[in-house]
């Protein structure tokens, strides 16, 4: 959180400021801090900069844990941090403050009043003990100086004898080197006796100054070198003689020296010792940050390499949920839990990527020969809701393009369902939500967790099976009224012309009796002529015909008969031919005029009524089309039934006339349809595929219909 940031900082902030504001004014000085005061500021300053180092350390693993493939708060990360920051922290702290307390309490120690002055005390002594050397050597040399005088008195210098004196009078009081020398203002040092065993300059340690203060009244000089310490002092004979005499040893000056240096350095050390200590504690500061620093770092390229595999692993097992079954991982070099699981997942995404494959493929045989039978399959759950179902069943329940996975049973097929209600297994269902009723023959199976529905279309069985046996039926009828109508025939036109003078009472109504006999028996003699051409329909001659010629014979018959409705014919210039029964299909499209014109009646109430009927032909590829419309009252609600024997809609109606044109058409590989015409009436579209119908022509001299009458141009149509 910023916030938490943010006040760490403040806190930081704030303890610098203390902190600054006790070593400037807290103790004044270069005086020494207090041991505990300077543990207490440096982990007062240490803790709050910790804090602050872990919680960037924070922030960085966040932000890595939202880049990796893993995404989320990057509690890994965070909690490593965590954990090596703790681990570096405590015992860092524990050691600084042991070493800052240590180190305070040694300085203090080096720096006390104590110490000092031991130490101040030592340097006194060897001052002393140097001036006491330096008095004894200047007063060695005062004496020496006499007895030198003494014996000059009885030998001359040139003398041997005076070499050996000098000698044994150094001897005698522990003196290294001397030197009777002359020393004349404005001239140089002359030497006139010397004993030099070290072999040194003395000549350069003698200065004119040291000779002035001698020749003023001084009794000695002292004469400092290196390696000794000398006198130079007043020979008594002769005024410009001097003698000096030094005691050489080669370690005593450096001890002197050595001991100057050493106190000089600590009295400069003292001056800084409260800096060397606050150089220390930022020393032990700036350390412990790069331990903590370092730690975090540690955890957050630790953090980064336990995560990477379990990245690759989300991401691969992120590929699996969306499908791609190849995902696979990598297998680190090393053999530990990471890598085990990494194994692990492959093999898992290899047995998921097989089984997938086999239950794809059977699951494409499924489909397949589910796609191929024609009955349809439904698989419904528990709910009831669809879960499976075929091409065939989507067809037989006319879905279309709606989808219907999940969608419940009850909306699609209420029938079905009805079924499943009931508990029944198997029986007939009447389908009334499409365009045309369905009959099917269903049966349910219970499976896991739902069950099955298999179902086909007994629609067209059943229709055949009626259509069987009214033919037979027909058959007979017309067998049994077809022989005796003859003969009543016959007899009333002779009771006609035999009697029709010879009554006298009432001829008119005589001649109206035997008319009406004759009449109603043509109308059963048509009647059974219908059955008869329903029960066995002569077999078709096919051959080329033009469709156009039928075409204008239909309509040219029942527009000389009704000249109140409208005729048209809507054909293009090159309307098609086709291989066909001049004779039957001319009687297919009769029959199908013939009730778009009692349709026009029926719903104008009368024979005078006014209306359209259209005849159109049109190929589409290698279908051709033929359809009827009407502007009629339009299809009855059992649509479905319309093209079985005897049902009819119309009073008088044998109800065989669309049965006989549906059988015409079926005989020419033809299908017949009804449609809804845009703005009321009929449409009724029959269909025939020209590639079954080629094969059929029969190659023989045309076949003249004596009894078709010749189509002329219709007077009132549409294109001709």
């Amino acid at each position: 959180m910023p916030f938490l940031e943010l006040a760490t900082v403040a806190v930081l902030l704030l303890i610098a400021m203390a902190t600054y504001l006790v070593l400037t004014r807290g103790v004044p000085g270069q005086r020494l801090l207090t041991p505990p005061l300077v543990a207490l500021l440096l982990v007062a300053n240490l803790v709050p900069s910790i804090a602050l180092i872990v919680l960037f350390g924070r922030r960085v693993a966040k932000g890595r844990a939202r880049r990796s493939p893993v995404g989320g708060s990057g509690r890994l990360h965070v909690r490593l941090v965590g954990i090596f920051s703790l681990l570096a922290s405590v015992p860092m702290l524990l050691v600084v403050i042991f070493a800052s307390l240590l180190f305070q309490y040694g300085v203090s120690f080096w720096f006390s009043d104590h110490a000092r002055g031991t130490l101040e005390g030592a340097a006194e002594v060897a001052k002393q003990s140097y001036a006491r050397e330096e008095d004894r050597v200047s007063r060695n040399s005062v004496a020496m100086s006499g007895d030198l005088a003494d014996a000059l008195g009885r030998v001359s210098m040139d003398d041997p004898q005076f070499g050996y004196y000098l000698v044994s009078q150094l001897a005698q009081r522990e003196l290294t080197e001397g030197m009777i020398l002359r020393a004349q203002p404005g001239k140089e040092i002359a030497s006139l006796a010397l004993v030099n065993p070290y072999d040194r300059e003395i000549g350069k340690f003698i200065t004119g100054a040291m000779v002035n203060a001698v020749r003023s009244g001084k009794m000695s000089v002292v004469v400092e070198s290196p390696n000794g310490i000398g006198a130079l002092t007043k020979l008594p004979i002769g005024s410009d003689n001097y003698l000096y005499a030094a005691r050489i040893d080669p370690t005593y000056g450096s001890q002197i020296q050595r001991a100057r240096i050493v106190l000089r350095d600590y009295r400069d050390l003292l001056e800084r010792s409260r800096k060397l200590q606050l150089q220390f504690n930022a020393a032990l500061f700036i350390i412990a940050l790069l331990i903590v620093a370092i730690a975090v770092w540690i955890a957050l390229t630790v953090a980064d390499r336990l995560v990477r595999p379990v990245g690759e692993l989300v991401d691969a097992a992120r590929r699996v949920t969306a499908g791609d079954l190849a995902a696979r991982v990598t297998i680190p070099r090393t053999h530990d839990e990471v890598g085990t699981l990494a194994n692990a997942f492959n093999r898992m995404t290899g047995r998921l990527e097989a089984q997938t494959g086999d239950l794809e493929r059977r699951r494409a045989l499924i489909e397949a020969v589910l796609s191929g039978v024609t009955a349809g399959v439904v698989s419904i759950d528990s709910e009831r809701s669809i879960r499976l179902l075929n091409l065939s069943a989507k067809t037989l329940l006319s879905m279309g393009e709606t989808p219907a996975i999940g969608r419940k049973l009850v909306d699609i097929a209420p029938e079905l369902d009805g079924m499943l209600e009931r508990g029944e297994r198997e029986g007939i269902v009447q389908l009334t939500s499409g365009a045309e009723p369905r009959t099917l023959a269903a049966k349910i199976v219970a499976d896991e967790g739902g069950h099955v529905l298999t179902f086909d279309d007994i629609t067209e069985q059943l229709l055949d099976q009626r259509r069987a046996a009214w033919s037979d039926v027909a058959r007979r009828i017309a067998h049994e009224i077809k022989n005796p109508l003859t003969p009543i025939q016959l007899a009333a036109e002779r009771l006609k012309r035999r009697y029709a003078r010879e009554i006298t009472s009432d001829p008119a109504t005589f001649v109206r009796l035997t008319d009406t006999i004759v009449r109603q028996v043509g109308d059963l003699r048509r009647m059974v002529d219908e059955f008869s051409s329903f029960a066995r329909m002569p077999k078709p001659v096919f051959r080329e015909e033009s469709l156009v010629d039928i075409a204008r014979q239909a309509l040219f018959l029942h527009e000389v008969a009704h000249s109140t409705i409208t005729f048209a014919l809507d054909a293009a210039d090159d309307a098609p031919n086709m291989v066909c029964d001049r004779r039957q299909l001319g009687q297919a499209l009769t029959n199908v005029v013939k009730n778009a014109v009692e349709a026009i009646q029926q719903q104008s109430g009368g024979e005078d009524a006014g209306g359209t009927v259209t005849l159109a032909l049109d190929k589409i590829d290698e279908i051709v089309r033929i359809s009827v419309a009407d502007t009629g009252i339009g299809l009855p609600p059992e649509r479905s039934r319309l093209v079985e024997p005897y049902m009819t809609t119309r009073a008088g109606g044998t109800g065989l006339g669309l049965a006989i044109v549906k059988k015409i058409v079926e005989e020419h590989f033809g299908t017949m349809s009804f449609a809804d015409r845009t703005g009321g009436g009929t449409v009724v579209l029959m269909d025939f595929d020209t590639v079954l119908l080629g094969p059929l022509q029969q190659k023989c001299a045309p076949v003249e219909y004596a009894s078709d009458p010749v189509p002329a141009e219709l007077s009132r149509t549409g294109r001709s």
